[in-house]
């Protein structure tokens, strides 16, 4: 049984997780925007976030004007695999910051030599 969780507190933890990144990070974000919704693709059902966009490594001049990057924090799957609310709060830090690392160009491998798998 999953923990139950409506979709405004998840967003709010969510808030919480991109408060608790330094500031010398977060203003390094550039054109991306979080969301939070409640189930990923349906070809990925287990998948608890999502980078779609342009790393900043990757950019070119022909970047410019571009829509936002998006990053995507999913709410169900994250609740299907934590038993407490304490979990939850661990689970979006750790996702929230894999998926803005890709947003920088950090790649699988790396987070996962660094505990962000």
């Amino acid at each position: 049984m999953s923990l139950a969780m409506d979709l405004d507190t998840f967003g709010r933890l969510v808030d919480e997780a991109l408060a608790e990144i330094p500031a010398e990070l977060t203003e390094q974000i550039d054109n991306c925007v979080v969301l939070v919704e409640e189930d990923p693709p349906d070809d990925e059902p287990d998948l608890l976030g999502l980078y779609d966009g342009v790393p900043l490594t990757e950019r070119d001049t022909g970047y410019a004007g571009a829509l936002p990057d998006r990053i995507y924090i999913f709410m169900n799957p994250t609740l299907a695999i934590c038993h407490t609310e304490a979990d939850v709060v661990d689970e979006v830090h750790i996702t929230v910051v894999h998926e803005i690392a890709h947003h920088f160009g950090i790649s699988d491998e790396r987070l996962d030599e660094l505990g962000y798998a």
